[in-house]
This record gives structure tokens, sequence and C-alpha cells, in this order.
């Protein structure tokens, strides 16, 4: 029975260790009002619905992924991106990569533990967006795009995202005339 406890708590601990990050979650706490997407393997081989290979390949050591959009407004200055970044650090992760792409800021940040990726954050931010990516595993840094790409074209997982984004605009046009009269 004590062996049981021991393994227990063994198997446990290492779930807790390797969960997603606690900046991510305290980003969603922060901005409810923010959109998210949980991704499991499986998940997201049932986003690859051409069977694409290379697609197979770019997901294969990702656990599970969170996908966060946090609608910037007002409230999110470039001040905040650096402390948001600082959090992550404080976390043990570190900043492997800073871009550019299709016009956004695109920063990757991993976790190791003896020479292994365990986790991977990827920050991609505009003027009126920032997108996370939180992934236990890890994807290769050369394919990072690709796997944002896939999830913007991908039908469902797109089209939700875009439908928080026009839901967003609405809003900021009905603040704006709002603010004419």
């Amino acid at each position: 029975m004590k062996h049981l406890v021991i393994i227990f708590v063994f198997l446990f601990s290492g779930l807790v260790a390797f969960g997603q990050s606690k900046t991510t979650e305290n980003l969603q706490k922060k901005y409810t009002d923010s959109f998210s997407l949980f991704f499991y393997q499986n998940t997201l081989r049932m986003i690859n619905q051409s069977g694409n290979q290379e697609f197979d390949e770019l997901i294969k050591d990702i656990e599970k992924m969170k996908f966060l959009m946090v609608d910037k407004k007002e409230q999110f200055k470039a001040a905040d991106y650096s402390k948001l970044k600082g959090e992550y650090i404080s976390e043990t992760f570190e900043e492997v990569m800073t871009t550019r792409y299709e016009g956004r800021n695109l920063d990757i940040l991993l976790k190791e533990k003896a020479g292994k990726t365990q986790g991977m954050v990827v920050l991609v931010n505009d003027s009126t967006s920032l997108y996370v990516l939180d992934v236990v595993g890890s994807i290769a840094l050369d394919k990072v795009t690709t796997l944002y790409k896939t999830l913007d074209e991908s039908t469902d997982v797109g089209k939700k995202i875009k439908n928080f984004a026009d839901r967003n605009a609405k809003r900021k046009e009905g603040d704006k005339e709002g603010d004419d009269h």
C-alpha cells in the first residue's frame, strides 16, 4: 500500500510540474473576456483533415496546448507585454527567439529540463490582440509559424477566432459611436 501511495504521489507531481503555465492562467483570469481553446494531440490531429504528414510530424511532441487570445483595447500597453514576458521568464522559461510574422511580433520562450524541452510559450503580439500558445511538449522552432498558420486557417478554429475578433471590433465601433454623442 505504501508503494502505491508513493507511485501515485510521484505521478501526480509530474502532472502538476508540467501543466500549463501559471502566467497564462493568470492572464486569462485578468482578461475575463479573452478567448481560449484547449487542444490535445488528438484534437490537433482532427484539425489535420487533409491528412498532411508534415502537420502530423509538427504536432508529434505536443501533449496539450492552450490558445489564448486577448483583445488588448486600451488596457494592455507595451509595458504590460514586457511584464508578461518577465513573468514567463520567472517561471524558468527562456526567451529563445524574437521575430516578426505577417506584421506581428512573435516571441518564443522555452522551458527545458535536463536538455529536453518540457514546455513552450509562443506570444504573438499586434496592435489589437495578443495571442498566446502555451504548449506542454515542444514544436520545432522553425515550424512555429506553420502551426500558427494552420490553426488560423482551420475551418472550425479559424472561424471561432475570427468571430471573437469580429465581436470585439463591433464592440469597439459601438464604443466610438457612443463617444461621438
